[in-house]
């Protein structure tokens, strides 16, 4: 059994004291300071060596374990997963940070939903019609409000992943969760109200169309629908993306040149020849 020598677990303030501890146990963990196989400290001793209960500490290894970083052995305590590689699968919406990691996630998004909108077509019911058309509506009514609809928009893909007849698909949405609607994401703040207003109106156009096609039970006509509304979303974000990265550089050249600026410590009156 390997021993952990040197282990500080020290916590600072913070507000969120189970959260912290899972930090910085992951930290540990993942960068093998903890190695793979070890035992880690009981909750005695993670309590009086971070100074928190041991209520939170029970919380933080729970995490672990449901991050696949820790096992447990009955009467043995909590061990570090042989292979912490190889974890079940997280996104943390705290973690994404930049455009391109919205980009990245709305690729993954397309090559799932291509596939759930056809399948949908393919497999739905009248009950499902009745869910997405409902949601279609309360985009609607959102746009109407001048609302950004995203808790709308979302609800209207998941009616889709369930029509899918395919339990997987609307538990991974649910997984990923409403930042999958990357206009909450990334700071669209340059566009005026009509210019948001516009924009949601062509996304309903685009949901509209998807959902015909299911409706229609055109597989074809679905998958092309989606495809085509997605592809929609990644021009844009890609091109908002790509301003914010020029507004940013100009930024920084801009700065950079004024801390360059050095005052003259005298000024000559005599002419140059």
């Amino acid at each position: 059994m390997n021993k952990i020598k040197h282990l500080s677990l020290a916590l600072g303030p913070a507000l969120n004291r189970t959260q912290e501890l899972i930090q910085k146990l992951s930290t540990e963990i993942q960068s093998g300071r903890i190695p793979p196989g070890s035992r880690l400290p009981t909750e005695q001793e993670l309590s009086l060596s971070t100074g928190v209960s041991r209520t939170v500490v029970r919380e933080a290894v729970a995490a672990l374990r449901a991050d696949g970083l820790v096992i447990t052995r009955q009467g043995l305590g909590a061990f570090v997963s042989p292979d912490v590689q190889r974890r079940p699968f997280r996104i943390d919406p705290g973690e994404l940070k930049s455009g391109t990691d919205v980009l990245q996630i709305l690729e993954l998004r397309m090559s799932l939903e291509i596939e759930a909108s056809g399948l949908a077509a393919e497999r739905r019911t009248g009950k499902d019609l009745v869910q997405i058309k409902a949601a279609l509506k309360a985009i609607d009514a959102e746009i109407e409000r001048g609302g950004n609809a995203v808790s709308a928009d979302f609800d209207f893909h998941l009616a889709i992943f369930r029509s899918s007849r395919n339990r997987y698909f609307p538990q991974f949405l649910e997984f990923l969760g409403n930042f999958i609607i990357p206009r909450q994401l990334v700071n669209v703040a340059s566009e005026s109200d009509v210019q948001r207003t516009q924009y949601l109106r062509r996304v309903q156009t685009e949901h509209v169309l998807i959902f015909e096609a299911i409706r229609d039970g055109n597989g074809t006509a679905a998958r092309k629908a989606a495809r085509r509304h997605l592809a929609s979303a990644l021009k844009r974000y890609r091109e908002i993306t790509s301003r914010i990265s020029r507004r940013e550089e100009a930024d920084r050249m801009r700065k950079s040149g004024q801390a360059g600026l050095v005052k003259p410590a005298y000024t000559s009156d005599r002419k140059q020849h």
